[in-house]
């Protein structure tokens, strides 16, 4: 028997629980284990039903996936799975915790499920560029209809205790002991002789789409309609479609041979390193073993503006009591209109009740006196994007928060360190970089300033992580790792046009490489206007070099689809822009003013010319130590800029196409406009010439000679 899988028996009963911890993944030592185990109880004449359980903290959180790339162990899951629904006895499943992934699978494979009330289930293999790989296509169908199971599979949400009784995913929910629950059920199905019901042999809820399947396919182009270039979305569809259109042992043969289609693709490649890399990305290399984080009970916003409302959103949300700061009880007023208003909108969607809308106002405090911050654990400002606004800030902070306080900024760009000097308590200083909408964007960059001490860095961490944001720890420079990366690819955008494309060529490009938006339609999003004043307050180079064009448009009062003008024309109320033949206009007679002569541009280059100097400034952001890892800077892009999931972020993509290709290509370019800016960065150069990728860098430290 397996050191990770034991069996005991009450009476008529045994119980066969894995014990594997933290989440009871199933690797080769379980899934032996569970098979000798159920071979051994087939034989049993003194058992007579089966309940498998798992210690610890939850059931499975399904599959092993460092397995996934290596040769397979049998037995293989899907095999375990048919091992334990072939057998002639009840099995019950006893879910606690979560039922995910293979996990919910193998509980598939029993005969009953009981849950415990807080338990939730869910198939997510889609977000790691996968399906269901162990019957999850075939059976849940089987179980709860096409259609649902459809949702749940395609969009690989979780599903709660409640939810997943409705739909008949399990057959009870208990408030107690789980596992007594399960054994009781066990325990009555042995007295009464009643034997399995097995899921491969239902049909029943297959026979409506079968007649008709028009529902079906209305609800799976709903779930496609936002996939943007993922392969997984369709395939799981595709899966889900056999299980009505083929035999059960069929259905099953070809949805194992698509999994395996999809773990050995490019696709789930990257999504798979994007799920390890968010793991990383908030471990600090040099921060000592048994580091505790500060205690939060009460945090402080100075700003109640966009920025502001949406951070303390995140807090409200997870109920900790925020304390507002603003200058007057004007701004107040509009402030919490705005929270109070973006809340309304979750209640009209259905994802709010009206009554959870007053908790979450309820735990927002608004005042004009910064002096009742005296007593937050975590204070956050979030003001202007203004050196002297922000030291001022902090000097009053300093005299005002209780001792053991952290000290947060909300910068985009500015010196972490210059911010922290204005008080006597450095050590409690860094940054806290939200993404907007702040309420929504997971991304939150924890900047580390050079006086942060390790527990105030793990206090960041962890309150990041307690309002859902992924944390990512970066270095200080000016736009640290995300924004810096920008403003190379911002300072290329602009000289596109300038040559000789069009905006609307340019964010086509980007869109069809699977960004949500290109960066002139961004642009005009945010507000062309927010960089503009950045550069006249600070000089041309700070936000992403000059801009001519962009500047031109602002000095005519076009910011983008507030006023209704930007780079492209928004008719009234319209979200999305039509190019403007005044911007065309103004392009050409500023290229001819600098001596431009414009030519044809196709895609490939806006795409090269856009994409490879964010990655030549990311080697750059290595070797400076800004980034501890190139997946830190993955997971930046990913969650906070939209780079897609399915390429693996910025470095992972380089080591996809080659350094040494994207090296060449810089040159290149570098010759072709005269822009030495373009030229390969040291770092990307060496390991180019090496034939290596930002993943040997693992673990080592860098440097590029």
């Amino acid at each position: 028997m397996s050191d990770v899988v034991s069996v005991r028996k009450d009476g008529e009963v045994a119980v066969v629980t894995i014990d594997n911890p933290p989440v009871n993944a199933l690797g080769h030592a379980v899934r032996s284990g569970v098979y000798e185990a159920m071979a051994g109880l087939r034989d049993d004449a003194d058992v007579k039903a089966v309940v498998l359980a798992c210690a610890g903290r939850t059931f499975s959180a399904g599959a092993d996936i460092t397995e996934f790339g290596k040769p397979p162990q049998p037995p293989a899951l899907f095999e375990l799975i048919n091992a334990v629904e072939d057998m002639p006895k009840p099995v019950v499943a006893a879910m606690h915790g979560t039922a995910l992934g293979g996990g919910l699978e193998l509980a598939l494979g029993c005969h009953y499920r009981v849950a415990d009330s807080k338990a939730r289930v869910g198939l997510p293999e889609v977000k790691l560029g996968l399906l269901p790989g162990a019957g999850g296509t075939q059976r849940l169908p089987r179980l709860i209809g096409p259609e649902e199971a459809l949702k749940i599979i395609v969009s690989g949400d979780f599903v709660g205790a409640d939810k997943a009784l409705k739909l008949g995913i399990v057959d009870e929910v208990t408030d107690g002991d789980v596992n007594e629950a399960a054994l009781e059920l066990a325990r009555r199905l042995a007295a009464d002789g009643t034997g399995p019901v097995r899921l491969s042999d239902r049909d029943d809820k297959l026979q409506a789409v079968k007649a008709d399947d028009t529902a079906f396919n209305e609800t799976a182009g709903k779930l496609t309609a936002r996939a943007r270039g993922l392969e997984a979305p369709h395939a799981c569809v595709e899966a889900v479609r056999w299980s009505f259109e083929l035999p059960f042992e069929e259905g099953l043969t070809k949805e194992r041979e698509k999994f395996m289609e999809l773990v050995a693709g490019d696709q789930s490649k990257a999504q798979r390193h994007i799920f390890f890399a968010e793991r990383e990305a908030s471990k600090v290399s040099d921060m000592p073993k048994g580091t505790t984080p500060r205690e939060v009970k009460t945090v402080g916003v100075i700003g109640a503006g966009t920025m502001g409302g949406g951070i303390s959103m995140n807090f409200a949300n997870v109920g900790i009591p925020v304390t507002i700061v603003e200058t007057s009880q004007e701004a107040l007023d509009r402030g919490f209109a705005t929270i109070e208003k973006n809340y309304r909108i979750s209640v009209s969607r259905g994802r709010m009740s009206e009554e959870e809308l007053k908790v979450r106002m309820s735990r927002l405090t608004g005042t004009t006196d910064m002096s009742d911050l005296a007593d937050a654990d975590f204070i956050i400002e979030a003001v202007f994007e203004e050196m002297d606004i922000k030291k001022d800030i902090f000097g009053k902070l300093d005299a005002i928060a209780k001792p053991g306080a952290v000290l947060a900024s909300n910068t985009s760009y500015l010196d972490i360190d210059e911010i922290a000097a204005a008080t006597n308590r450095p050590g409690s200083v860094l940054g806290t970089h939200f993404f907007s909408p702040a309420n929504v964007m997971r991304l939150m960059e924890i900047v580390r300033g050079e006086k942060t001490d390790f527990d105030v860095l793990a206090t960041a961490i962890d309150l990041g992580r307690k309002i859902r944001k992924v944390p990512v720890v970066v270095g200080v420079c000016f736009g640290f790792v995300g924004n810096r990366m920008l403003k190379a690819r911002q300072l290329q955008t602009e000289q596109l046009l300038l040559e000789g494309a069009t905006p609307q060529q340019v964010d086509k490009a980007i869109t069809d490489f699977g960004f949500p938006m290109g960066p002139f339609a961004m642009g005009d999003l945010a507000g062309l206007d927010i960089g503009w004043r950045i550069r006249k307050h600070v000089g041309a180079d700070a936000e992403g070099g000059r801009a001519e064009i962009a500047d031109a448009l602002c000095e005519m009062g076009r910011f983008g689809q507030k006023t209704g003008r930007g780079f492209y024309i928004y008719e009234k109320g319209a979200r999305g822009g039509t190019p403007d033949p005044e911007v065309e206009a103004l392009i050409v007679e500023t290229a001819k003013r600098f001596g431009i002569e414009r030519r044809e541009i196709g895609s490939e280059e806006i795409v090269e010319r856009l994409i490879y100097p964010m990655i030549s400034e990311g080697a750059k952001i290595l070797e400076e130590g800004i980034a501890q890892r190139s997946g830190d800077i993955d997971v930046v892009w990913i969650y906070g800029y939209g780079f897609p999931i399915w390429r693996g972020g910025p470095m992972f993509y380089a080591d996809q196409v080659g350094l040494a290709h994207i090296r060449d290509r810089l040159d290149f370019y570098a010759e072709q406009t005269g822009n030495d800016a373009l030229r390969p960065a040291p770092l990307l150069q060496k390991l180019a010439d090496e034939g290596a990728g930002f993943a040997s860098l693992a673990g080592k430290k860098v440097r590029a000679a």
